[in-house]
């Protein structure tokens, strides 16, 4: 056995028994947590601008949505299902520490190769781009909360995201990168799930992620599954494990995928939601 496999089998261990535990914690991008803290701190920044920065970073979003809809701060039950909600929920001083806190544990954590920090960048771009489609496509179809949308297409590479975080204490998975995008493959749905359950998200949420029972090709979509199905297809920045495996999502992808759909008019959502995905992308990229 040599030292790659090696390496993978304990980190297959590891990660068995890390969602057995129930024990999920995981840095993402310290760039945008430490954004978020500044922005927090500075009197004349407004809550749409720290919203916007908020949604843009899947870990610390699930966390306020998580923290929103704690009994002690939603007695009446009512469930947030956007980080817009969750935001104007928690407040100002619960958001900043919880940024800390975030922001801190990456700190600490952030030890990746040079790699698995390409990889990671490549995961964050590709999930902002699939969650400034998600929102462009429902604000224009008005089929799901626009901001609902946005924070479910920043979990669409959640178990990814998980699963190269833990990586960082396994070197030898950097001299098999190809070999690693293979495992991730594999795994991503099942530690997407769990991540996501972990996260205790609404099942409005969760129940968009139909793993087992994909989008058939309807039209138009009609709820937020659907919305994220096209919003993948559409998304112009690629996986990074797509990538390394030779996985190409656009065009051929997209054809297969919506064969049952007439082109013209999936051309026309796309259009029109071009311009309102570029507009969220420069809000959060900016």
């Amino acid at each position: 056995m040599d030292e790659f496999e090696a390496q993978m089998q304990a980190f297959r261990k590891r990660i068995e028994g890390e969602l057995e535990e129930d024990g999920i914690s995981f840095p993402t991008s310290l760039d945008v947590s430490l954004r978020i803290k500044l922005l927090a701190d500075n009197p004349e920044s407004t809550l749409d601008e720290i919203t916007t920065v908020v949604k843009a970073e899947p870990v610390l979003s699930a966390k306020a949505v998580r923290m929103a809809n704690a009994v002690a701060l939603n007695p009446y039950g009512k469930q947030a299902t956007n980080v817009s909600e969750a935001v104007g929920r928690i407040g100002l001083s619960a958001l900043r520490c919880l940024a800390f806190a975030v922001a801190a544990e990456q700190l600490v954590q952030d030890h990746r190769s040079r790699n698995l920090r390409l990889i990671a960048s490549g995961l964050w771009m590709h999930s902002l781009d699939v969650a400034a489609w998600a929102y462009a496509i429902a604000r224009h179809l008005k089929v799901v909360n626009p901001d609902t949308a946005m924070f479910s297409g920043m979990m669409t590479d959640i178990g990814q995201f998980f699963l190269v975080a833990r990586a960082a204490d396994y070197p030898a998975l950097e001299s098999g990168i190809d070999r690693f995008a293979e495992f991730a493959a594999t795994w991503s749905e099942p530690v997407g799930r769990a991540v996501l359950e972990a996260f205790e998200l609404p099942d409005t949420i969760l129940d968009a992620f139909p793993y087992e029972d994909p989008y058939g090709g309807s039209w138009p979509p009609a709820d937020l599954a659907d919305v994220l199905f096209i919003a993948s297809l559409a998304a112009e920045t690629p996986n990074p494990f797509d990538t390394l495996l030779g996985i190409r999502r656009r065009p051929a992808l997209l054809d297969t995928s919506t064969s049952g759909i007439e082109k013209i008019k999936l051309a026309e959502l796309l259009d029109t939601a071009r311009a309102q995905r570029q507009h969220i992308l420069n809000a959060v990229c900016g």
